[in-house]
């Protein structure tokens, strides 16, 4: 049955990346220029749903169908205009420029679809009846088993030359037309092999469009780390291996992620958290601990944004025939049969996987009070060590005092703590106004001295600073403040009864509070004159660094502050946004590109790198001695 609705209430189906990249390819220069425009235009016609066919009143004569049988749009022929110069019209490449990209790999936390692949001749296999229907998973054991050579450095090579024209551009730049460019060469890539990069690519699109289109969710800081692991990877493979260098099979990627069979477990259940990754899923991971102290996750992570990373943790386990929801897991325990786990220590849900519901334990019993045992310089070692931001590696498990509220310019919601003899800074785990993060982070900040049991993740800074997944009591406190009972900070909102030992302020009253100064920075502090430097490149393309203007200022207090290396990686960036010279006749040539993005990775790793240096200096704890 038909349903019209606004074009806002009916989703668009995911697009493969080929088929996007196929369209834009496929236009006449003068519609390549209208791309961006028709894209914007149809984002507010009305759209109305028939079955697996989403329909677009282009006009009051001309209707825009796309056909996604399998969930997704698979082919350029599922795409089909009514007006008159179709198929050779924009109309097709705007809406698919429109849509969301449809992965063709569980590259970030979506646990639905490695389901999907793990058991894909299994018909009625376990699942949630509300999710959507997972996009086809193509044949890629041929090319999995291709040999590397040629093929793979040249699509390496493509890849960093469509990366690289983002750097040129800027986000304000990079539109429909450039994006398709980065999807041709991230399905090029992955043909070849390369399904590491090819997944930064599509990571890359879709953060360039939620900064494009002002999503709340998008964050500057983040699209950078994306860009430059997209051009890090892609640098190394489109060089011969070297002794000594980085391993080439691991930044390749997999086409899927391994399981091996785990056994029995008794799982109790940790915290969950929320989940809005720069791939375009949302949802939720539910931490887990087993018997003998390991960390497990029960991910349910989807293509979808902040609405469905606000509503997952109340959606059922996908695991056997657990008969909980996520929220009701972390609170409680599964006895798992059959499991099979990935390298990452993520539980699968294939058709030989049993689990049924079971009793949970409190933070301070056994299994799970070990984990606070864990000295922290070790948590703090262990999380600088991992590449992933959402692994088990990167939790910390510590307790701290809040002391209230710190200023901080354009971060409101922060608050100071005291833990192991540090003042720690305490953000917001996520932004966004559908998460209970912030909310939280105010009401806690307005009661001082309250000391709370905590999961959080390190924030690589020249300070203490962490987000904070979970907070509970704190063993042995009564009845001093603190909390009753063990609460996941992005889906529970803090009220009076969930405080013990004092009466909890509303939120504003951590605003009408006396609020401290921030900790002071330490002396390396001025590596942000570097960093800021790297994201309004990525802001704003190569010619804002091209600008006159001096930086000696700038390189003049990263000298300072002793980081020459720094100083020296500006002075270059700016040399090669600058540098263009003029052929026989006086003309600009083109910008050297590739000079400009080499700049720009060094620059901004060695930021990365540096800041992960200090924030391991910013934890050297003191003796405990000295602190009792």
């Amino acid at each position: 049955m038909m349903t019209d609705t606004a074009a806002d209430s009916v989703a668009l189906p995911p697009v493969a990346p080929e088929v996007t990249a196929a369209l834009a390819r496929a236009l006449s220069p003068r519609l390549r220029k209208r791309l961006d425009a028709a894209a914007a235009k149809l984002a507010a016609r009305p759209r109305s749903t028939d079955g697996a066919t989403v329909r677009i009143a282009v006009d009051d004569d001309t209707t825009l169908e796309l056909h996604a049988p399998t969930g997704a749009v698979a082919t350029a022929d599922a795409i089909r205009c009514g007006c008159l110069l179709a198929p050779d019209c924009v109309h097709r490449a705007a809406v698919a420029a429109l849509a969301p990209v449809a992965e063709e790999r569980p590259e970030d936390e979506s646990e639905a679809a490695a389901a999907a692949a793990e058991a894909a001749d299994t018909p009625g296999g376990p699942g949630d009846p509300d999710a959507p229907p997972a996009a086809p998973v193509p044949d890629t054991s041929a090319v999995a088993s291709a040999p590397a050579g040629p093929d793979r450095s040249a699509a390496a090579t493509v890849l960093w030359q469509a990366g690289a024209a983002v750097l040129e551009s800027g986000i304000e730049g990079a539109g429909a037309l450039l994006q398709a460019e980065l999807l041709h060469a991230a399905h090029a890539a992955r043909l070849a092999g390369l399904y590491r990069p090819a997944a930064l690519a599509v990571a890359t699109v879709n953060g360039l469009r939620a900064a494009r289109a002002a999503d709340p969710g998008h964050r500057l800081a983040e699209l950078t780390a994306t860009v430059q692991e997209l051009l890090l990877v892609c640098h190394a493979l489109r060089r011969p291996p070297a002794p000594g260098g980085p391993d080439h099979a691991a930044l390749r990627g997999t086409a899927r992620r391994p399981y091996t069979p785990g056994g029995s477990l008794r799982l109790y259940g940790l915290c969950c958290e929320p989940v809005l990754a720069r791939s375009g899923h949302a949802g939720v991971v539910t931490w887990t601990v087993d018997a003998d102290g390991a960390l497990f996750a029960l991910p349910d992570v989807a293509p979808g944004g902040a609405a469905r990373a606000a509503g997952a943790a109340r959606r059922t386990v996908r695991l056997g025939d657990a008969a909980c929801t996520h929220q009701e897991l972390a609170r409680g325990g599964l006895i798992v049969s059959g499991a099979t786990v990935s390298p990452d220590r993520r539980l699968g849900a294939g058709r030989g996987v049993r689990a049924v519901r079971a009793q949970g334990v409190p933070w301070h019993e056994e299994p799970a009070a070990a984990l606070w045992r864990t000295p922290l310089d070790q948590q703090i070692a262990r999380a600088l060590d991992t590449a992933e931001p959402g692994s088990a590696a990167g939790l910390i498990f510590t307790d701290l005092t809040v002391l209230g509220p710190v200023r901080e310019p354009g971060a409101p919601d922060v608050l100071a703590a005291a833990c192991a003899g540090l003042t720690v800074r305490i953000a917001p785990a996520d932004e966004h106004q559908d998460l209970a993060h912030r909310h939280n982070l105010r009401r806690l900040a307005a009661t001082p001295g309250l000391r709370l049991r905590v999961i959080a993740r390190l924030v690589p800074a020249g300070h203490p600073r962490l987000r904070l997944l979970a907070a509970g009591p704190v063993p042995g406190t009564e009845p001093g403040p603190g909390l009753r009972a063990p609460v996941d900070l992005g889906y529970h909102r803090l009220q009076c009864a969930d405080l013990t030992g004092t009466d909890l302020p509303g939120p504003a009253a951590s605003h009408a509070s006396n609020t401290a100064p921030a900790p002071p920075e330490p002396a390396a502090a001025p590596l942000h004159l570097l960093r800021r430097r790297t994201q309004a490149a990525l802001a704003a393309g190569r010619p804002a660094l091209a600008q006159p203007g001096s930086v000696e200022t700038d390189r003049q207090r990263l000298r300072h502050a002793g980081l020459s290396t720094a100083a020296d990686l500006l002075d270059e960036l700016h040399r090669a946004a600058a540098d263009r010279t003029r052929d026989v006749f006086g003309r600009l040539r083109p910008a050297d590109a590739e000079r400009f993005a080499l700049a720009w990775l060094a620059a901004d790793h060695y930021g990365d790198r540096a800041a992960r240096a200090l924030c391991a200096a910013a934890w050297a704890l003191p003796d405990p001695a000295r602190v009792a």
